[in-house]
């Protein structure tokens, strides 16, 4: 790997830059998902869970520069308004997004992210108290937002969003258990934003023997109940017993998209992924305030501080794309990234504002710049094209996933 200044002239000589990207081990992550779908080498058998594409220092991908091989990182710091554009480099000073495929076998934790200006201000808070950003009790890894897309490959199993409260009061009623009637009958009587954020902060903060007999009555009637909802929950305390977070498919939208849907994750709302392989695209942050299905820490305090406690129909949480001869563009509400399906391709010509990195689903593209360089990317490998490009053709019989700002 070279640490070396490559001179702006050299830089010029190149626009497509294939990248080696970053598999991430997690115990959650699926042994057979990337091999499947791309023909991912596992020879170990280990859990699969994320393919990192982009510059973030945890999962930084390296890029062939022609000569050598380094750091996407190191390429753009040579010049970033060159490889971001001046707009992206003066808003944003690093590539603003991390590209990712995820694939769970096993549930990752309940998740909220802070809104931007909540990230910076607890951010600087924790810097305050002399928190190292390594500790286990540390919410602000950074002082970004985290605003993500998921575009599911396979069935993809989530939860995102509060329920109605008429519907959180029917399973709970439902339920009948003595220790939550405290919690439930106030609930019933405060059917708001606050009432629900009181409910919520109450249920996640149950102790010791009041949580041991909630749980086992939860359990209990779960496998009484040979329902969808509850089959679910009955297979989540198999991998998070006793896990406060088990009530979570009771207040929040259990969804399942089918593979080529999309679904955009708002900060400030709780969600998080139960089973499949998706797509995954985010502003560069580390920023995650847990709400069950864990064992790492949990700050229920700042957690309830960061949530928007807001109803969301459960209609309402598909993302649908705008198409233009065979572009589907998915429309986000940030300027940290952008995100496109491109459907098979025939010489079509894509004018590029910003860097993007393409990754092909299904099939092998050719890609050719008006310079005469051409590049052949197979399905699941990935490449880096830099604002400079201005204009490429791509050729391809299959979709192309298209990550850029």
């Amino acid at each position: 790997m070279s640490e070396l200044t490559i001179n702006t002239e050299s830089l010029l000589e190149r626009v497509f830059y294939p990248m080696t990207n970053v598999i991430q081990n997690y115990a959650w992550g699926s042994p057979s998902s990337f091999t499947q779908l791309f023909g991912t080498a596992n020879s170990a058998g280990e859990p699969q869970a994320e393919i990192w594409m982009g510059a973030h220092p945890n999962g930084c991908s390296m890029v062939d520069t022609g000569a050598e091989q380094t750091k996407l990182s190191n390429l753009i710091s040579q010049n970033l308004s060159l490889f971001l554009s001046d707009k992206i480099a003066s808003r944003f000073g690093e590539l603003p997004y991390l590209f990712k495929v995820l694939a769970a076998e096993k549930a990752l934790s309940i998740q909220v992210h802070p809104n931007k200006q909540q990230a910076e201000l607890g951010f600087e808070h924790e810097e305050q108290q002399g928190i190292p950003l390594s500790a286990s009790n540390r919410n602000y890894k950074d002082a970004n937002h985290k605003p993500e897309l998921v575009y599911a490959l396979t069935e993809y199993t989530a939860m995102n969003g509060f329920r109605p409260i008429s519907e959180i009061l029917a399973h709970f009623n439902y339920l009948d258990i003595p220790e939550l009637n405290s919690l439930v009958n106030d609930l019933s009587g405060d059917q708001t934003p606050n009432g629900l954020a009181s409910f919520f902060a109450g249920l996640l903060s149950l102790q010791g023997e009041q949580k041991e007999m909630a749980m086992m009555m939860l359990i209990m009637k779960a496998k009484l109940s040979p329902t969808p909802l509850f089959n679910l929950i009955t297979e989540l305390e198999e991998q998070y017993p006793g896990d406060v977070g088990l009530f979570a498919p009771l207040i929040l939208n259990v969804i399942a998209l089918k593979p080529g849907q999309a679904m955009y994750l708002d900060a400030e709302t709780p969600h998080a992924y139960i089973k499949g392989t998706g797509l995954e695209i985010m502003a560069n942050s580390d920023n995650v305030l847990r709400a069950g299905l864990t064992p790492k820490y949990m700050d229920v305090k700042e957690l309830v501080s960061c949530t928007r406690f807001n109803e969301k129909r459960i209609d309402s949480l598909l993302l649908e794309p705008t198409k233009d001869n065979g572009m589907l563009e998915y429309p986000i509400p940030v300027e940290d990234f952008k995100f496109a399906i491109i459907e098979h391709s025939e010489q079509r010509e894509i004018d590029t504002q910003g860097a993007e990195i393409l990754l092909p689903l299904d099939e092998a593209m050719t890609l050719t710049h008006i310079c005469g360089e051409q590049c052949i990317i197979e399905k699941g490998q990935s490449v880096f094209i830099p604002a400079f490009a201005q204009q490429y053709t791509i050729d391809c019989t299959g979709r192309v996933a298209r990550a850029y700002s």
